[in-house]
């Protein structure tokens, strides 16, 4: 079992940087992969990026190039810098960590960019 605590987030102007953070409550090395998901108003959660214990990531599409994620072993913390955000990017922001066949998610984190 897992907790995620998630931080961050908040209202940018198109163009602009967010970074969020997403603290597990035990080692990112026991963890299969961690990751963030986004959910906007009528539409289906889909996933952002995600990286393995191995270090390896996946990102979608439409944000390779502008998001970026990341981790601090020491302090079992992932983390999301959000570059050059679109309006499109609003969303409510979700830490996932997989185990096994279990989903864990954070509280979520509310993320608002204005054009």
């Amino acid at each position: 079992q897992v907790q995620l605590v998630e931080s961050g987030g908040g209202l940018v102007q198109a163009g602009g940087s967010l970074r969020l953070s997403c603290a597990a409550s035990r080692s990112v090395f026991s963890i299969d992969s961690m990751g963030w998901y986004r959910q906007a108003p009528g539409k289906w959660r889909e996933l952002v990026v995600s990286i393995t214990n191995g270090g390896s990531t996946h990102y979608a599409d439409s944000v390779k190039g502008r998001f970026t994620i990341s981790r601090d072993v020491d302090k079992n913390t992932v983390y999301l810098q959000m570059n050059s955000l679109k309006p499109e990017d609003t969303a409510v922001y979700y830490c996932n960590a997989k185990m096994g066949v279990i989903d864990y998610w954070g509280q979520g984190t509310q993320v608002n960019v204005s054009s």
